[in-house]
C-alpha cells in the first residue's frame, strides 16, 4: 500500500479527529523481530484498564455500561439521545474515562438521565458490570457521577489555593489531603543521593483511624489480574529478544511487576537505558506523573517501537554533540553537567500504543525520569516519526497559516522550514533538553511539587528554542540555513500566545502542564516588550508579530537560565510565581476571538490514533510464519474489541 493510497483519517467527533499511522518498514523486519513486536504489543494492550482505573473510580463501570448499551440489539440507533450517548462513549474511550484528556474537566452528556436509565434497562444484563447490584442500583450509582456537574468535577485540579489532592477525581489517593506529607517523611529517611521514585506505583490510603497504607500496583496487589496478563506477554516476548541485554531488561521489568519494588524499578530503568543495540524497543509501566496533582504517581502507559535507521542519523548527530550543547548552555555553570553520560537518541516508528499514550500520544519521549539515573547513566530519547508524519498529513490544507500568520513573508517561511524545524525542536527537547542540567546536592527532585512538570517542560522547550538559532545547527547540517529557525520561533510564539487556546473551554484556565509551559514561555517573552508584540490587523484580527528574532533568542536564554536555576535549587516559590503569573490565566476577549476564528476553519483541535492490527499468519502445522499489519479496523470497532479482549472487569 503506497502512502498516497493510505487513508490517514477515520472518524471525527466532539473536538477530536482520529488518525491512522503506517508501519513502513515492518515487512522488512525479521520474523523474530515481528514476533517480539507482537508479544510486546499484547503486553501494551493489556494495560488499558489500569489507566481507566487510575483516572477515576467510576470510569470502568461507566465505560462497560455504555458499551453494553451500544451493543444492545434493542436500542434504536437513530434517535438524538442515542447519537449523543455514542459520542459520549467515544470521548470516554479517547480519554480513558469521563474527563477531558487535556483540560481534565468532566464531560457534559448530551443525553438525558431518563434516556440513560431506560437504555441501561434495555441492555444485555450479561454485559453490564452489575457485581451483585440490580440494574436500578447500577444506574443510581452512576447517574450523579455522569450528570451532576458538582460530583467529582475534575480529574486533575491545579487551581492554586485549592486542596489539589482532595479535589482531584483520580484514584491515586483515598481520604488523603494535600497537607498530609506522607512521602516527605519517606524521602527524609531514604537514600538522598539515589532516591527511589517514592509513591510511583501505589495508591495511598488513609483509614478511619488516620493510619496510612499503600496499595501496591503489582501482580499480587492492586490491578493484579491485568498486570499478570502483561507479565504473561512479557514472558513470551523474552523468547524472541534480540540479545541478552534486551532479555535482561524484560526479565527485570517482570520482577518489578511481581514485587512492586521501586529498587527493582530503578534497576530496570538503568538496564533499559543501557540496552541500545536492538532494532525493537518498548516502554511499559507506571511512567509519567503528569496526572498526579503532586507529580509522584505514574500513570500506566505502553509503546512498542522499532528504529527508523535513515531518520535516526539526524538524532544521532544531536546526541553525539550532547557535551558541546551542555558546555555552551546559557545557564549558570553550577547547574550544568560537567560530563554528559549515555545520551541515546533514535527516530522510531510506533508499532502499538497503549494506556496513557493511546489514543492521544506524545511524538517524542525522553526517559527515565529519575534525575540521578540521568546523571549517572544517561537517558534514551525517541522521536516517533510515523506519528509526526500522520499529523503532518492531517494538517495540510487546514487553513491555519492563512488565518493566524500575520504576513505572506512569514507564511512562506513556515511553509518552507516548518516541518524540518518541528522535527529538530522535538529532537532537542527530548534528546538533550530533558537530559540537560543538574540538581544541586541535597535538592529533592520533587521539590517543585505541582509546578514541577510545567517547569520541566519549559526547561526542555527553552533549551531547544535557544539552540535552534545557533550557527551550530547549520554547521552540523541539521538546518539548511541561518533563516530556518525563524519559522519555529514564529509558530511557537503563535501557539503559546494564541492558537493553543482553542483547546480550552470559555471561562476555564490553562490546566495541562505542556500548555502551561508554552504559555509561560511565550507570555514572559511578550511581557518583556522588546522582541514580540500582539498587533491588530485592518480587519480587527489579532496577530503575533516578531520584531527582533535575535532579541527573542536572547530572551529565551535569560528565561532558560532562570528556569534551570529554579529546578537546580528546588525554588518552589519562584516556580509558583512564574507559572501562576504567565502560564495559567487567559484573556477572555482574545480567547473568544481565537475560538471564533478556529470555528470558521472547521477543524478538530485534537488528534488521536487508531492502532493497526497485528495478525499472526500460521502454516498448516500451526507455526507462526509471519505477522501481517491490518489498517482497516475503525475506531468504534477497535474500542469495542479492546473492551472484549483486553479487560478483566
Amino acid at each position: 500500500m503506497s502512502s498516497s493510497d493510505f487513508n490517514y483519517l477515520d472518524i471525527r467527533f466532539a473536538d477530536i479527529q482520529m488518525l491512522r499511522y503506517r508501519l513502513d518498514g515492518f515487512d522488512g523486519l525479521s520474523l523474530n523481530q515481528k514476533k517480539l513486536i507482537y508479544c510486546l504489543a499484547e503486553a501494551t494492550l493489556w494495560g488499558r484498564d489500569i489507566t481507566f482505573g487510575q483516572f477515576g473510580g467510576y470510569n470502568l463501570k461507566i465505560r462497560k455500561t455504555l458499551e453494553a448499551v451500544v451493543l444492545s440489539r434493542d436500542i434504536a440507533r437513530t434517535t438524538l439521545d442515542y447519537i449523543a450517548l455514542k459520542d459520549y462513549l467515544r470521548r470516554v474511550w479517547f480519554s480513558s474515562g469521563i474527563y477531558h484528556h487535556y483540560g481534565c474537566e468532566k464531560f457534559k452528556p448530551g443525553f438525558s438521565e431518563a434516556y440513560f436509565r431506560n437504555a441501561v434497562a434495555m441492555a444485555d444484563v450479561a454485559l453490564l458490570p452489575l457485581d451483585g447490584m440490580t440494574v436500578g442500583e447500577l444506574c443510581d450509582e452512576l447517574v450523579p457521577v455522569i450528570f451532576d456537574s458538582d460530583v467529582l468535577p475534575t480529574r486533575l485540579n491545579k487551581i492554586a489555593g485549592d486542596d489539589l489532592v482532595a479535589t482531584s477525581a483520580n484514584t491515586y489517593y483515598v481520604n488523603v489531603t494535600q497537607a498530609e506529607a506522607f512521602y516527605d517523611v519517606q524521602k527524609k529517611t531514604g537514600d538522598g543521593e539515589r532516591p527511589v521514585s517514592y509513591g510511583l506505583n501505589t495508591t495511598l490510603v488513609k483509614d478511619s483511624t488516620g493510619e496510612f497504607s499503600e496499595k501496591t500496583w503489582c501482580t499480587e496487589g492492586l490491578y493484579g489480574p491485568v498486570i499478570s496478563r502483561i507479565v504473561y506477554w512479557l514472558e513470551k516476548a523474552m523468547e524472541h529478544a534480540e540479545n541478552d541485554a534486551q532479555r535482561d531488561v524484560i526479565s527485570t521489568l517482570i520482577e518489578f511487576y511481581r514485587t512492586g519494588s521501586l529498587d527493582v524499578f530503578d534497576e530496570y530503568s538503568v538496564k533499559w537505558v543501557k540496552s541500545t543495540d536492538g532494532m525493537v524497543d518498548f516502554i511499559n509501566g507506571f511512567i509519567e506523573a503528569y496526572s498526579d496533582p503532586l507529580g509522584l504517581k505514574g500513570s500506566w502507559e505502553g509503546i512498542v517501537e522499532y528504529k527508523d535507521i535513515e531518520a535516526t542519523r539526524r538524532t544521532r548527530t544531536v546526541s553525539d554533540n550532547a557535551q558541546w550543547f551542555e558546555d555552551h548552555s546559557p545557564v549558570d555553570v553550577r547547574f550544568r553537567k560537567p560530563v554528559v553520560k549515555g545520551v541515546t537518541a533514535n527516530v522510531v516508528k510506533a508499532a502499538m500504543l497503549g494506556g496513557d499514550e493511546y489514543p492521544s500520544t506524545a511524538i517524542g519521549i525522553n526517559l527515565p525520569n529519575a534525575d540521578w539515573i540521568r546523571a549517572e547513566h544517561g537517558s534514551k530519547s525517541v522521536t516517533i516519526g510515523n506519528l509526526i508524519s500522520a499529523y503532518s498529513v492531517a494538517s495540510r490544507e487546514s487553513g491555519m497559516s492563512e488565518e493566524f500568520i500575520a504576513d505572506e513573508e512569514t507564511k512562506l517561511l513556515v511553509e518552507r522550514y516548518g516541518e524540518v524545524c518541528d522535527e529538530l525542536h522535538t529532537d532537542l527537547h527530548e534528546c538533550l533538553g530533558h537530559g540537560s542540567g543538574r540538581l544541586l546536592p541535597g535538592v529533592n527532585s520533587d521539590a517543585l511539587k505541582e509546578y514541577g512538570n510545567t517547569i520541566e517542560e519549559a526547561r526542555a522547550d527553552l533549551f531547544g528554542l535557544y539552540y535552534m538559532a545557533d550557527e551550530k545547527m547549520t554547521e552540523l547540517g541539521l538546518l539548511p540555513d541561518g533563516e530556518a529557525y525563524k519559522a519555529h520561533y514564529y509558530t511557537y510564539m503563535m501557539n503559546g500566545l494564541m492558537t493553543q487556546l482553542v483547546r480550552i473551554e470559555p471561562g476555564r484556565n490553562i490546566e495541562e502542564a505542556h500548555m502551561r509551559n508554552r504559555a509561560l514561555v511565550a507570555r514572559w517573552c511578550l511581557a518583556e516588550g522588546t522582541a514580540v508584540k500582539m498587533v491588530k490587523g485592518d480587519d480587527g484580527r489579532t496577530f503575533v508579530h516578531i520584531e527582533d528574532y535575535a532579541r527573542l533568542r536572547s530572551l529565551f536564554a535569560v528565561l532558560l537560565a532562570e528556569v534551570q536555576r529554579i529546578k537546580s535549587e528546588g525554588d518552589y516559590g519562584a516556580a509558583r510565581n512564574l507559572v501562576e503569573a504567565y502560564g495559567v490565566k487567559i484573556d477572555a476577549h482574545l480567547h473568544a476571538e481565537v475560538l471564533e476564528r478556529y470555528r470558521r476553519l472547521d477543524i478538530a483541535p485534537y488528534k488521536g490514533f487508531i492502532n493497526p492490527v497485528l495478525v499472526p499468519v500460521s502454516d498448516q502445522e500451526g507455526n507462526v510464519v509471519d505477522i501481517k499489519v491490518d489498517y482497516t479496523e475503525s475506531y468504534d470497532e477497535q474500542m469495542l474489541r479492546y473492551g472484549r479482549e483486553y479487560s478483566m472487569v
